[in-house]
């Protein structure tokens, strides 16, 4: 019994440090989803070979941050292994055998709906997140309120292929601001990162593209092809930032009117 004991003690110390690291890789400026991937991927050594784990490894903080996870994941491993295997030698009757593996599942079971309730999520990064602070070994930053993540907007990435309906223009001619979209940067298949691409640069076949704006516009520009379709999804989208634009100007003038 100590075996499966020690198999969920082992579990709970697991998940600690992967959302400790998932935190930590927030504040580096991965999304939630991308931060959660990567320290899941670190700790269990699976899928960690993706170009977006190329990108999170040319980062130092982060590089020192998987390193530490890639360590502590293999040493819990085997050592997770090794009391499993023990918490059964011995063990001769089979009704025995079927109520530690009773107790394992129940264990874990509680573990995962634990791990995934929203308010013990909140809770949790919020007490990491004040821990990163006041220890200082991490430069904490809140990306999404320096950006004013809120409501409808975010911060995202786009593959470009050869079929997108971006792939050959021009920042200037993709005429994605007049859509409320702004390039944050862009990724070159090469490693080149371009921060502050100017009217003139070329989006390119294979460039990965950080941009902002409003959720569903981000969707809609993701998987949008070239041609006249594209186009016609291009000029919806651009009447649909103006009906935006508008009411945000009544609202603004709403605002002063209350003010004064």
């Amino acid at each position: 019994m100590l075996g499966i004991i020690t198999v969920l003690l082992i579990l709970v110390v697991s998940i600690l440090i992967t959302r400790i690291a998932s935190v930590a890789l927030m504040h580096t400026g991965l999304s939630r989803q991308s931060a959660k991937f990567q320290a899941r991927s670190a700790f269990t050594g699976v899928g960690f070979t993706t170009s977006e784990s190329e990108k999170a490894v040319n980062h130092p903080t982060r590089r020192r941050i998987l390193l530490t996870l890639m360590i502590l994941g293999n040493a819990g491993i085997i050592t997770g292994i090794t009391s499993l295997i023990t918490s059964y030698v011995g063990v001769q009757e089979a009704e025995r055998g079927w109520i530690r593996t009773a107790i394992l599942v129940a264990g874990i079971a509680a573990l995962w709906a634990l791990t995934h309730s929203p308010t013990v999520e909140k809770g949790l990064s919020n007490i990491i997140t004040r821990l990163l602070k006041s220890s200082g070994t991490l430069d904490v930053v809140d990306y999404a309120s320096l950006l004013h993540l809120s409501g409808e907007y975010k911060v995202s990435e786009i593959g470009i292929k050869d079929e997108h309906w971006l792939a050959g223009k021009t920042v200037r001619k993709s005429g994605l601001r007049e859509e409320g979209i702004i390039i944050l940067g862009i990724n070159r298949p090469d490693g080149t990162y371009l921060g502050t691409p100017t009217p003139e640069t070329t989006i390119r076949d294979g460039d990965m593209l950080v941009i902002y704006g409003r959720v569903d516009c981000l969707k809609k520009l993701e998987f949008r092809k070239k041609g006249r379709e594209g186009y016609q999804e291009h000029r919806k989208s651009v009447k649909e930032q103006k009906d935006v634009e508008k009411e945000q100007e009544q609202m603004d003038m709403e605002s002063m009117s209350d003010k004064t």
